[in-house]
């Protein structure tokens, strides 16, 4: 997109928009909706990322609305009516949250959806699975990729790499005790341990790809709680390591005969299954932005969605950007304007946004 045109898109957000909002709550799921004064008749729908709890919406709002409302774009999001991986409530509450917004404030001429993390890959399922409804999407730091897919291959992998090198310093990843808490006392306990194992800490940070002690501690609770919360939702361990050759260690045979393997649960494999494996079948527009360094979703995880798009002669209708910046979701406010500048062009003229980096 041209500078000029670019600029025009985003002067608008320069200045603060008059907006009403109402809070209230849909079958037990709290939502915000931000309505700007001067409504253009779009709508934004926004899924959150991944939490512990439902969302709710006290306190001050996320200036990331601002990018949408500024511009005249209605604002809506749900807390959803539970929390961990929560796709299945994410759907259902989404929707009920939209038909509301309908009913109180009329049809919106377009819709968009967008979403941080776990809010990205649940608006990569909303646009697969109602694909009457919205109009394109914008999925942020996103898992792109089949949740069983995603789940082995980063927190679970990721986990008995860990493990190998620093075994009993967290519960058993297939049996993950529902009473387990995040904590920031747990991620430093976790840190100090690898600062006392120098040798070992840096041949996980290298084969993991985490930069630092404490980022890897982060992220080994933080997947430790995702394993916990998957566990729980479909009663069993969901994960599968049995078929596995790790490798990118300074020896991989005793890194390969030494790590504990995991057979899957049936029923909860099928859970992880259905919520949720992409079909690639896109018939709008998705353009998806992420980090070049993420210790939580990896930046090779979106590359799956590309090829998956590839397999199903639908890449026309996918775009993968980048931002050069380290950190999960460490995409700013004038990147997600720009983004959302490029997928309206490609949406209402059929001007593709370039891949590569966004700029």
């Amino acid at each position: 997109m041209k500078t000029a045109m670019l600029l025009a898109v985003l002067l608008p957000g320069l200045c603060a928009a008059a907006v009403r909002t109402e809070l209230g709550e849909i079958n037990g799921a709290k939502f915000r909706i931000d309505m700007p004064e001067k409504w253009n008749g779009g709508l934004v729908v926004y899924c959150h990322g991944y939490s512990d709890a439902p969302g709710s919406f006290e306190g001050r709002p996320n200036p990331f609305i601002d990018v949408f409302v500024n511009q005249g774009y209605a604002f809506i999001q749900s807390g959803f009516a539970a929390g961990g991986w929560a796709i299945q409530e994410g759907m259902r509450d989404t929707e009920a949250l939209r038909r509301y917004f309908i009913g109180k404030y009329g049809a919106p001429k377009e819709t968009y959806v967008t979403g941080h993390s776990m809010g990205g890959f649940l608006t990569m399922v909303l646009i697969e699975s109602f694909p009457g409804t919205y109009d394109a999407g914008l999925p942020l730091c996103a898992p792109l990729g089949a949740a069983t897919w995603y789940i082995d291959r980063e927190p679970l992998d990721l986990r008995v790499v860990f493990d190998y090198y620093f075994p009993d310093a967290l519960p058993s990843p297939d049996r993950v005790p529902e009473a387990f808490k995040m904590s920031k006392d747990l991620e430093q306990e976790i840190t100090l341990l690898l600062d006392s194992k120098p040798t070992q800490a840096e041949i996980v940070r290298r084969w993991s790809g985490v930069h630092s002690n404490k980022e890897l501690a982060h992220t080994a609770v933080f997947f430790t709680y995702v394993l916990m919360d998957l566990e729980q939702r479909g009663g069993g361990n969901p994960f599968d390591n049995r078929n596995i050759i790790y490798s990118g260690t300074p020896d991989d045979n005793a890194l390969n005969d030494g790590v504990r393997r995991y057979a899957a649960n049936p029923r909860a494999r099928e859970y992880a299954h259905r919520y949720y494996t992409p079909t690639g079948r896109l018939t709008r527009p998705l353009l998806a932005i992420h980090t070049t360094y993420d210790p939580i979703v990896q930046p090779w995880v979106p590359n799956a969605y590309a090829r998956l798009t590839e397999q199903m002669g639908t890449q026309n209708l996918f775009v993968q950007q980048y931002v050069k910046h380290d950190g999960h979701c460490a995409i700013n406010n004038t990147e997600v304007a720009r983004g959302f500048a490029e997928l309206r062009e490609w949406k209402n003229h059929g001007v593709r946004p370039a891949a590569g980096a966004n700029q």
